[in-house]
């Protein structure tokens, strides 16, 4: 158990909703567990889910969540936070399970990728027989990188992608597409609840400073005045989703009926190339910093687009947040954090 486990009972302050979207009544408070909900997108989802009268634990080993990123959140009755690696099995009470627990940026994932592996693959394992034992509808976190460096774009849900499957990168691709397959396999044989997002390229607040992906590197490079590095020459597209539009989707995802499975594709399908992304914050934060380019990492995919067909059928989702608004959000979050003395605490958390 970490310092944060112990609930603040005498705690009355409720932090306002930060989200674009309007908190529906609640019919049923639910017991909620989120796997990863100190890191970027599960304190975000944490944070949704209190707002809306849920019981929720956060799950989270620490090794790149972060405490600073739940704080705040720590005066909420309904709140607890256990300090647990999914690698090794969890019994808790569940009415609903977020898997959210996985490092997702390549620095991170690439550090040490068997235990990335095994955070998808056995995490998944375990958290399958949880909701089994529990009766809980239990939600997968993939990714587009299922897709690898894809043939097809847009990308569908229907494309089985273009994976190397002994890549720096495959410790998390091939992870993501083998704990899709264990949650298909349980619906199976078990009649388990399952919901699988296939999550594209998502930036906002709470993002690590040293997260390594392309958002917030630009963004604190350019913050302090660095050369901004683009891999390749800068043509290569992303589709970049606001987290919460995200959060949004994943909400959906939860409350629609049983027959919707996914996997289905979030994310925005606006395309940007990289080059365009740096010379944006470049002008958004009035930096002076230069653009240097570096060669291309192994297996990082050419192009990047979410066909989002099914999410609006299915879930009537689609993003609100334009690029240049949400980068605004995420530059002034992390002028915020990189002026302070706070900068050196979140690190350490």
């Amino acid at each position: 158990m970490s310092d944060l486990t112990p609930r603040l009972n005498n705690a009355s302050r409720r932090t306002a909703a930060r989200t674009l979207y309007a908190v529906q009544p609640i019919i049923l408070q639910k017991q909620v567990v989120v796997t990863g909900g100190a890191g970027f997108l599960g304190s975000h989802l944490c944070e949704r889910l209190l707002n809306a009268g849920h019981q929720v634990t956060c799950v989270d080993n620490f090794s790149t969540g972060s405490r600073q990123n739940i704080m705040h959140l720590l005066g909420y009755d309904s709140f607890n936070v256990i300090e647990h690696d999914i690698v090794d099995p969890l019994d808790i009470d569940a009415d609903e399970i977020y898997n959210l627990a996985c490092p997702a940026s390549p620095p991170h994932y690439q550090a040490d990728p068997v235990h990335t592996t095994l955070t998808s693959v056995l995490g998944a394992h375990h958290l399958l027989k949880l909701a089994v034992r529990r009766n809980a509808r239990i939600f997968q976190a993939s990714t587009s990188e299922v897709y690898g460096d894809p043939h097809i774009h847009p990308q569908v849900e229907t494309y089985w992608g273009n994976v190397n499957p002994f890549g720096p990168r495959a410790c998390y691709d091939e992870g993501k597409r083998c704990a899709e397959t264990l949650f298909f396999d349980f619906h199976k044989s078990f009649g388990t609840e399952i919901k699988i997002v296939r999550i594209f390229n998502t930036y906002g607040p709470r993002m690590r400073p040293d997260d390594g992906r392309v958002v917030s590197n630009f963004i604190v490079q350019a913050l302090r005045g660095e050369d901004i590095t683009i891999y390749g020459d800068g043509s290569q597209t992303r589709s970049f989703c606001y987290v919460d539009d995200l959060i949004e989707g994943f909400i959906r995802m939860m409350a629609v009926g049983a027959h919707v499975t996914g996997p289905v594709n979030l994310g925005n399908p606006a395309e940007f190339t990289i080059g365009e992304l740096a010379n944006a914050v470049i002008a958004l934060t009035g930096s002076r910093s230069a653009i240097v380019h570096h060669a291309l990492p192994v297996d990082d995919p050419r192009q990047r687009r979410p066909d989002i067909t099914l999410a609006g059928r299915e879930l009537d989702w689609q993003p609100k947040t334009q690029l240049i608004e949400g980068l605004e959000k995420t530059i002034a979050y992390f002028e915020s954090l990189l002026s302070h003395s706070g900068y050196k605490s979140w690190e350490m958390a």
